[in-house]
C-alpha cells in the first residue's frame, strides 16, 4: 500500500485527516515503527488505531491502560484453574518434572492482548490506549515489545513475533513519558479541530443532518472551547453527539432553547453547563 492508496482508504472511512497525519502514519506503517499519537481526550487518536485496522483489514487488538496494570492483564496468564485440575489428575504419576514443565506449556498459557498481538499468525494493529494512565514500571516494561518485537515468559523464555503488528500508543498527556519509550516510536500530535475541519467531521459522519445546523454546531464548538471557564472541552464525539441529537428533536437552529434541552450532549458536568447557558447570546448567532 502507497500513501495515495492509504489516503483513499481514510477516505471510505470517512476520517478527516490532514497531509501531516498521513505521511507519519504511512511512513511508520512502511518501516514497523510503532506510533506514539499525543493530543487532548477526543481528539481522534483512537480512530486513528480503527481507521488503520479497517485499510488494512486487520484485526484490532486493544489493550486500554489504566494505574496498576500489569503483564497478567497485559501480556499473559496461566489458567491456575485447569493447572489445578491437570495436578488432581495426574497427582499419582511417577514422573513429577514432567508434569511440572507441561503445567507451563501453551495448553495452559491465556494470552492477553500484548501476546496475541505477536503470535496472530496473520499481523494486527494493537492499540495500546492512552499509555500516561499506566505506571511507569508497564511502561519500562513495555521497550521490549517495541523495539525487538518480542516478549519473555519467564516459565517459557523469548516469545518473538510470528507477524509484526503495527502498534499504535495514545497519550492524553497526563504525565510525561519516558525518552526511551518516546524514541521507539513516530510521534504524531493531533489538536482539536479548527472550525473547517470540524465542520467537514460533521458532514462525513452525519451526511443527513441540515448543513447549516452543522456550521452552528461546530462554530458554538468552536466558542466552547476557547471559553476558558469550560473544565472539559468538547470532544469531536461530543459535537455529533450534539449534532445527532438535535437532529432527532427535528431542531434546524441553534437557539437558546435548543441549548437548553441538548445541552448535556456536549458538556458533562454542571459547571460546564453554566458557562454554556452563560454562552447563549453569542451562540443564538452561530449561523453557518
Amino acid at each position: 500500500m502507497d500513501l495515495t492508496e492509504l489516503k483513499v482508504k481514510m477516505d471510505q472511512a470517512h476520517y478527516i485527516y490532514d497531509d501531516t497525519l498521513a505521511t507519519t502514519v504511512y511512513v511508520a506503517l512502511a518501516l514497523g515503527r510503532p506510533l506514539l499519537i499525543e493530543g487532548a481526550a477526543g481528539v481522534g487518536k483512537t480512530e486513528v488505531a480503527k481507521v488503520m485496522a479497517s485499510a488494512l483489514d486487520r484485526d484490532l487488538v486493544r489493550l486500554q491502560c489504566y494505574e496498576g496494570l500489569d503483564e497478567g492483564k497485559a501480556l499473559y496468564e496461566w489458567n491456575y484453574q485447569k493447572q489445578l485440575l491437570a495436578i488432581q489428575i495426574h497427582r499419582e504419576d511417577a514422573d513429577k518434572d514432567a508434569l511440572k514443565t507441561s503445567l507451563f506449556s501453551d495448553e495452559y498459557l491465556l494470552e492477553r492482548p500484548l501476546l496475541k498481538s505477536i503470535r496472530s499468525e496473520k499481523p494486527v494493529v494493537l492499540l495500546i490506549d492512552e499509555i500516561d494512565k499506566a505506571d511507569e514500571e508497564f511502561e519500562a516494561f513495555l521497550l521490549e515489545l517495541l523495539s525487538e518485537m518480542q516478549v519473555t515468559v519467564p516459565e517459557i523464555g523469548t516469545i518473538r513475533a510470528k507477524s509484526i503488528p503495527f502498534v499504535v500508543l495514545t497519550s492524553n498527556r497526563s504525565r510525561p513519558l519516558s525518552e526511551a519509550l518516546r524514541r521507539r516510536c513516530a510521534y504524531l500530535y493531533i489538536e482539536y479541530p479548527d472550525m473547517e475541519k470540524e465542520l467537514a467531521i460533521l458532514r462525513a459522519k452525519l451526511p443527513h443532518v441540515d448543513d447549516r445546523l452543522c456550521a452552528q454546531v461546530a462554530l458554538a464548538v468552536q466558542r466552547l472551547r476557547s471559553n476558558e471557564s469550560i473544565l472539559k472541552k468538547p470532544s469531536i464525539a461530543e459535537t455529533l453527539d450534539w449534532a445527532a441529537a438535535l437532529d432527532a428533536l427535528g431542531i434546524r437552529e441553534l437557539t437558546p432553547d435548543a441549548l437548553r434541552q441538548t445541552g448535556g450532549f456536549v458538556l458533562k458536568n454542571n459547571e460546564d453547563m453554566s458557562a454554556l447557558l452563560a454562552e447563549q447570546p453569542h451562540c443564538g448567532h452561530c449561523h453557518g
